[in-house]
């Protein structure tokens, strides 16, 4: 089956995004395999009943997560014939994997199996002996393995965006962790393993290698005795209103900064960034949203009075339409420039593949350490989440709009409620909103805002002097 070839998911929905979280993710891969199991189940049955149909004297049966074939065959050199018939029930193991595509396989070998018994043509060869294990020169390496590694993971995973960037990751894994010209045997594994001084590297090395070993069906190395420490929690920063004003202004002053050798072609792409900045400060939204099929014109028109930025179907979690938390920093951050939005159409023009769209968000993260931006891209949309908190909005209509689940906006994002805030929020609902702090937060915000909108005038007014 080809990895285009999801006939098996047709009609299939996986969970809603989980954003990575433990739970999330096993509630997905549970549903992910019970509509596989249901499918394989299926298959077996309908797959018997052609064989059953055909007459063919050969039946299938699972034993060991393997379809095996089962016979009445000419007894093998060395068994007692009891009941003196010169024949016996076998069950043959040709190593077919108890899965969707095993089936076809194990019908063909079947059918094959069939015709030498209605010939009586049957010998007891190596094949059916189980004699010809798949002996190679040396043992396969990591990267040996890759084509199929791809194949056979999206034989058992719904093709969507969301499996693509798990397995992107997959892939980065064993690249940078475990290495392409790894041998796939204990020692190799083992030395690899205990080589990684990062408990993140060394937790990520592991997973994927697990995910490879059970998706091909290696034997040929374990993972069960690799102990692992759990990772610590890595603080995180998250930004305030007043600094995610403030810092919007770090993108000019790089502009203005930098060395005059640019090339002309790259000499305002500053400003697209920029937008990109003021886009997932004021949205909430994950970098590739920005980038994937654009709908500028809707952004542009005149019908979207909301200044609601669609998100296209093709992302993470699928369509939806966000709406800024703070509906001024649409024009503060002026995100509707048509200059912007020229450059992010040709940024994005003719790159719709995964990689390509990976390949600007990974951009995106380079520009904020670029221009001195002391957070992340994402630390923006944790930033929108926990602003959503303190302005009280619903947890649901917040987790709607960010475009994952209620469990990860309370599990997920809380996590990197600070302490500062905290206090803020109990001291907000003990003095039923006390006016005073509520103006104070207000004010910073708002004098960062002049701050920004002082700077915007007066560049305007110096060019034109020199227009």
């Amino acid at each position: 089956m080809k990895i285009s070839d999801q006939g098996i998911f047709d009609g299939y929905e996986p969970p809603a995004s989980t954003d990575g979280s433990y739970r999330g993710i096993q509630k997905q891969m549970a549903a992910t395999q019970q509509h596989l199991e249901k499918k394989f189940q299926k298959a077996l049955a309908e797959a018997k009943t052609r064989l059953k149909a055909g007459k063919v004297k050969v039946g299938l049966v699972v034993a060991k997560d393997s379809i095996q074939l089962q016979a009445s065959l000419p007894v093998k050199s060395g068994d007692v014939d009891r009941n003196g018939t010169g024949y016996k029930q076998y069950k043959i193991s040709l190593g077919i994997p108890a899965s969707l595509d095993g089936v076809k396989t194990a019908e063909e070998e079947a059918q094959e199996l069939g015709k030498l018994i209605a010939r009586k043509q049957f010998e007891w060869t190596d094949k059916y002996l189980g004699k010809l294990a798949k002996v190679k020169d040396g043992i396969s390496t990591v990267g040996d393995t890759l084509k199929d590694f791809e194949i056979k993971y999206f034989q058992s995973h719904k093709l969507t965006e969301k499996s693509k960037h798990t397995f992107s990751y997959y892939l980065d894994y064993l690249k940078r962790y475990v290495g392409l010209d790894t041998p796939l045997n204990q020692e190799s594994i083992d030395l690899v393993i205990a080589s990684l001084q990062n408990e993140h590297a060394k937790q990520n090395a592991v997973k994927t290698l697990k995910v490879l070993r059970n998706t091909l069906n290696i034997t040929t190395f374990a993972l069960d005795n690799i102990k692992i420490k759990k990772p610590q929690t890595q603080a995180r920063d998250i930004p305030s209103d007043e600094d995610v004003v403030k810092y919007f202004q770090n993108f000019y002053n790089y502009s203005v900064s930098r060395k005059g050798t640019i090339k002309l072609t790259c000499l305002n792409s500053w400003k697209m960034w920029q937008w990109v900045y003021g886009m997932l400060a004021t949205y909430g939204l994950r970098p590739r949203e920005v980038f994937v099929n654009p709908e500028v014109d809707w952004w542009l028109s005149s019908e979207n009075v909301d200044n609601t930025w669609k998100v296209a179907p093709e992302t993470k979690t699928g369509y939806r339409e966000a709406l800024p938390l703070h509906p001024d920093w649409v024009e503060l951050f002026d995100l509707k420039n048509p200059e912007f939005l020229e450059l992010l159409k040709s940024q994005v023009d003719g790159r719709t593949s995964f990689t390509d769209i990976n390949t600007i968000r990974v951009n995106c993260s380079s520009w904020f350490r670029r221009v001195n931006v002391p957070f992340t891209p994402y630390d923006l949309r944790h930033a929108w989440a926990i602003r959503a908190h303190i302005m009280g909005v619903p947890i649901k209509a917040a987790a709607d709009n960010l475009g994952h689940s209620v469990e990860i906006h309370t599990e997920v994002y809380q996590k990197w409620f600070s302490l500062e805030n905290r206090k803020k929020v109990i001291k907000l609902a003990v003095n039923k909103l006390d006016d005073i702090e509520v103006l104070k937060e207000e004010n910073a915000r708002l004098r960062a805002e002049v701050e920004l909108l002082k700077s915007a005038l007066a560049r305007k007014q110096v060019s034109e002097v020199l227009g």
